[in-house]
Order: C-alpha cells, then sequence, then structure tokens
C-alpha cells in the first residue's frame, strides 16, 4: 500500500543525512550528495537489509557496487522467476500424483485379458516385457540425478589471506547469508533454490568476501572478542520464539544454516565492529578543515523542504475517528498503528514513513503533510482508504546552517580517513584469490 502512495522514494530520520541536491537531480541519484555511512569493508551488513521493503524506502541507501549493483539490477527478474519457480515446485508436485493415476488405469485392460483364460495365457509374457520397458525410463531418469551429485568439493581453496586459508564452504556459508538478503529486502523468505539467480554474482561476491574476511583478521590482532555482549545479541535475537526450532527456521530463511553459524557471524560482527570503531577514533577534524569543507561544497547542503510523517490506514472514517480518540487518550501510535494499520509496509514500523518531499505522495496525502499542525493527528482520505497522520517534523527547503551540517561533515570526514587506511592495512596483506573455483552452484545448507 505504502509502495502505491509514494512516487519517489522517502528519507528515513537517522538512516540518511536530510538533503538532496535538489529536485533537478535525476530520478536515480542518491537523495544525498554527500552521505554518511559505515566504511565499507562489510557490504554484506552494510547494504543490506533484513526489514522488507516499504513504501519509498530502499533497501538500499547509496548507490551499490560490484556484485550488489549486479543483483539489483536483475532483482525485479528474480522476484518474477522466484514466484515461477515457486508456482512450478507446487505444480510439479500436483503433476506427480497424475501419473500415478493412469497407472492404476492400465490394470483395467488386464482384467478384460482374463477373460480369454486359455488362448491368452502366452500373452501376459507380453505384459512381461513391457513393464521392464517403463522400468528402462526411470533408469534413464537417476542419471541426470547423479550428474549434480558430482557436487563441488567445498574443501576446495577459494582465497588466501595471509596464511589463512578459505574454502569453497566458508565462500558458500557467506554467499548464502548475503543472498538472502537480497531476497529478505523484496520481502520474500530467502530458499535454497533461489540461490541459482544469484550464480553470476559469485566471482564478484568473492572480492567482497576477501575483504571482509581480510578486515576480520586485522580485527582480530587488535581487539578483543566480548562474549557478554555477543551472548546479549544472541538472546535478543530470539526474543519472541517459543523454542529454538523456531528460531532456527527463522534463521533459515534469512540464510543462516544453524544457531552456531549465526553466533559466528555475530562473533565475527563484535570483533570488527569494534575494529572499525578504533580506525576511526584515530581520525580528527579541526573546525576550520570542516568549514573549508562545507564552503566548497555549499550546494551538497542546499535541501528540498520535507516533512516527517507517520500514518495508520484503515478502511472507513469511522475507524480512523476512533483511532484518533484513542490517541487523545493517552494511546500508543506505534502500537495502534502495527495493530490496526492496513499498511503492512509501515505497519511493522510503528506506521513511521521516515521524511517525504512535495509531490512524492498522493494530492490529499501531500496536502495535509506540508499543512497540518506538528503532532497533531489528522484525518486523511485518499484512493487508498482514511489515514490518521501525524506530522512529527517540517523543515523549509533552502541552505542547512554549518552548524547543523558539522557533525555529518566531520564524521564523513573521519570514515573516507579511516577506509584510506584500511585500504593500506589490507593492501599490506598477501592475499589470493581464484574465482574459478566458485563459479559453481552453491552446495544446499546442512540442516
Amino acid at each position: 500500500m505504502a509502495g502505491r502512495l509514494f512516487g519517489r522514494r522517502s528519507r528515513r530520520r537517522g538512516e540518511e543525512v536530510e538533503r538532496s541536491k535538489g529536485r533537478n537531480a535525476k530520478d536515480n541519484a542518491p537523495d544525498c550528495a554527500f552521505e554518511v555511512r559505515p566504511l565499507d569493508v562489510l557490504p554484506t551488513e552494510a547494504a543490506f537489509s533484513l526489514t522488507p521493503e516499504r513504501g519509498p524506502r530502499k533497501a538500499f541507501s547509496h548507490p551499490p557496487s560490484g556484485w550488489i549493483a549486479k543483483v539489483l539490477g536483475t532483482m525485479k527478474k528474480l522476484l518474477i522467476s522466484a514466484t515461477l519457480l515457486l508456482a512450478a515446485v507446487a505444480s510439479a508436485q500436483t503433476t506427480t500424483p497424475t501419473p500415478t493415476t493412469p497407472t492404476p488405469t492400465t490394470p483395467a485392460p488386464t482384467t478384460p485379458a482374463p477373460t480369454t483364460p486359455a488362448p491368452t495365457t502366452p500373452a501376459p509374457t507380453t505384459p512381461a516385457p513391457t513393464t521392464p520397458a517403463p522400468t528402462t525410463t526411470p533408469t534413464t531418469t537417476p542419471a541426470p540425478t547423479t550428474t549434480p551429485a558430482a557436487t563441488p568439493d567445498q574443501s576446495a581453496i577459494v582465497a588466501q589471506v595471509g596464511t589463512e586459508k578459505f574454502t569453497l564452504a566458508d565462500f558458500n556459508r557467506d554467499f548464502r547469508i548475503a543472498a538472502a538478503r537480497v531476497i529478505n529486502a523484496q520481502g520474500m523468505p530467502f530458499d535454497d533454490s533461489l540461490l541459482a539467480m544469484f550464480g553470476d554474482a559469485r566471482p564478484d561476491f568473492l572480492k567482497t568476501f576477501v575483504r571482509q574476511r581480510a578486515t576480520y583478521q586485522l580485527a582480530r590482532s587488535s581487539v578483543k572478542l566480548d562474549t557478554a555482549a555477543v551472548d546479549a545479541d544472541l538472546a535478543k535475537a530470539k526474543e519472541g520464539f517459543a523454542n529454538d526450532e523456531e528460531f532456527k527456521k527463522a534463521l533459515t530463511q534469512t540464510g543462516f544454516s544453524s544457531i552456531e553459524d549465526f553466533r559466528a557471524y555475530l562473533e565475527r560482527q563484535n570483533v570488527t565492529n569494534a575494529y572499525l570503531a578504533s580506525i576511526q577514533k584515530k581520525f580528527t577534524f579541526s573546525d576550520t578543515l570542516v568549514s573549508g569543507f562545507y564552503n566548497l561544497h555549499k550546494a551538497d547542503f542546499t535541501s528540498e523542504a520535507s516533512s516527517c510523517v507517520k500514518h495508520i490506514l484503515v478502511a472507513s472514517k469511522a475507524e480512523a475517528d476512533a483511532i484518533v480518540k484513542d490517541l487523545g487518550a493517552g494511546g500508543d501510535f506505534a502500537k495502534i498503528a502495527t495493530a490496526k494499520s492496513q499498511d503492512p509496509g509501515s505497519a511493522s514500523e510503528g506506521g513511521e514513513l521516515g521524511c517525504i518531499a512535495p509531490g512524492e505522495t498522493v494530492t490529499n496525502f501531500d496536502k495535509a503533510s506540508f499543512s497540518a499542525p506538528l503532532n497533531q493527528p489528522q484525518v486523511v482520505q485518499t484512493e487508498y482508504g482514511w489515514h490518521v497522520l501525524i506530522v512529527t517534523k517540517r523543515t523549509d527547503a533552502g541552505l542547512r546552517p554549518l552548524a547543523d551540517v558539522a557533525p555529518l561533515i566531520r564524521e564523513q570526514l573521519t570514515r573516507e580517513a579511516a577506509q584510506k587506511y584500511l585500504d593500506s592495512q589490507i593492501a599490506r596483506l598477501n592475499v589470493q584469490t581464484f574465482p574459478d573455483v566458485v563459479k559453481v552452484a552453491p552446495a544446499p545448507a546442512t540442516k
């Protein structure tokens, strides 16, 4: 619903710098010419979002590159293919019983045969050869099955960083998680059958994989694992699941083959993130330098008007009025949105739609977003139903003051300096990759 409500993407507070180069920018350009984001060492973590894409929000907050861009370029085709694939599987399963039905029909002719018992006695010998004939056909069927059975050697080396070697199994494990994040970002649960659609991206992802592991190797030499923090993260992830079996099922749908794999991932994240934070602390930038950067890039800090909104979509005005009454009595907007909103994309986010620019939503919604008083519920009707809308923040168009953007500039300069430092550290490692080894279909996850 939100996807139809919006014409273009909006920016969610806290996720992107709330500015853009103006409406004259191309629609496919990033909203922010100057953007703060994590160090680009863990593309699977930095670029992917486990939250399904909703409304105007994009799965990526910055222009993707490498294997991710290749996957995104074919994402629409992937979704269609995935749907067809699942339909084909269902169809195949439905068709399987059908051949079984004709088989019982075959004995029917055999029944009349006994009607002419004596003369037809030799005839039964004829069906006997006929029976092996079909048996020969199934024999041909296992043959193709044997070909995929010759799975690649999972212990084959795909890369070496320093003295540390990484196998095809290591690569497949990380590739599955990365592919799952692309699928999850489109609101679909991951399944191993979808991996084949990402086959062309495997060699490109090897570069990402090696960079991740090189960074982790550097991190381990200077950062100690915080086991308590990992335990806490794992416990938090398990919240809401009745038992480990339910949790394992959910993990499978996000690309993890086991709880152990997920914990190992959390451990790498814990050490790597601490290492990256320590690198960034090495760099500081004076007010003079920040001011100079601002003066040179003023065009990048000129923002269009924006309005940050949240809404609850219902079918009738009576329902909308009842919600406004509940809010007036102290009701929690996010909880009500989660329970009652008919917009599945924003309902899971407590009704939050982020910050929108003029013209990004349908007429009535747009008008209310840029004229309604702040923090007061408004009832708005659109072609999609009745919205209980609240504007939480509104910003006028124009050049943002240096005081507002200075922290963002400082963070960006720090990130870029830290990135260059990290690049130099990785360059000192002896890195070897073997792309030909990964040009195969990944093995299914071990349950």
